[in-house]
């Protein structure tokens, strides 16, 4: 799994590097069936990924965002797969405040085992195998973990604002608000400098999965609002609302 780790930071710094060629360049966008944008670098990022994962892993197949989406008929049967977003945070590229990343995750049995999540435009990548979560920067690697606060951090979406925030920071008491795009808020919870992290809104499977396990491997809960674990062995490729907890 070592091994595999880093064969893996070696593909999203490759398909980050891809999205940084296109990054400062005009770029074209257009738009999916269901209204999000896509651009040449989520699908050349795509390319790259999916060649490189095919030589890594031949017998293990590929749910990827920008690919043809298998049938639940034929992923039910999945026992392994990865499941990747070439650009999580298009909308946040778009704008260019950096705010986007490369999200790799490996799925057994449903829940997310190893990940690794690629910020190009930050020069940061947050690495995790299940037990332990790792920050990469130009000044080396780092250990990271969750950790509590008297005055929790909150983090949440800066593109997708949700009216049953409010209600949940109501609950919560006293605390503070942050905004950040794509996978960054699960990295947050991971690095200790978020508590929280409540999605209420909508999400699909790729959005979630190399953060969620980013997040656990550094000692984070996330959970539905039920208690249940957010699991990826299921037909439905949109999630349901999902909470990150430090606790």
């Amino acid at each position: 799994m070592s091994a595999l780790l880093e064969s893996l930071y070696q593909v999203a710094l490759e398909a980050g590097q891809t999205i940084m060629d296109c990054y400062h360049s005009n770029v074209r966008v257009e738009e999916k069936a269901d209204k999000s944008p896509v651009t040449e670098a989520d699908l050349a990022a795509n390319a790259v990924i999916v060649r490189h994962l095919l030589q890594l892993t031949p017998d293990i197949p590929i749910l990827s965002e920008e690919s043809a989406h298998t049938e639940w008929r034929d992923r039910q049967h999945w026992q392994s797969f990865w499941l990747v977003d070439p650009l999580d945070g298009t909308k946040e590229f778009l704008r260019k405040n950096g705010e986007f990343t490369v999200n790799i995750a490996l799925i057994k049995e449903g829940r997310p085992v190893l990940a690794i999540v690629h910020a190009p435009a930050l020069g940061k990548t947050w690495l995790g195998d299940g037990n332990k979560a790792w920050l990469q920067t130009k000044a080396g690697r780092e250990p990271i973990r969750v950790r509590e606060a008297t005055v929790p951090t909150v983090v949440g979406s800066r593109s997708h604002p949700s009216p049953d925030m409010a209600d949940f920071l109501n609950k919560l008491g006293q605390h503070k608000m942050t905004e950040v795009g794509s996978s960054l808020k699960f990295c947050l919870v991971a690095e200790g400098r978020a508590q929280f992290y409540p999605r209420l809104g909508p999400t699909m499977m790729w959005d979630t999965a190399a953060g969620q396990c980013i997040a656990e491997s550094a000692g984070a809960s996330v959970t539905l609002f039920n208690q249940e674990p957010l699991q990826y062995h299921r037909e439905e490729l949109l999630n349901p609302s999902f909470l990150v907890s430090c606790k």
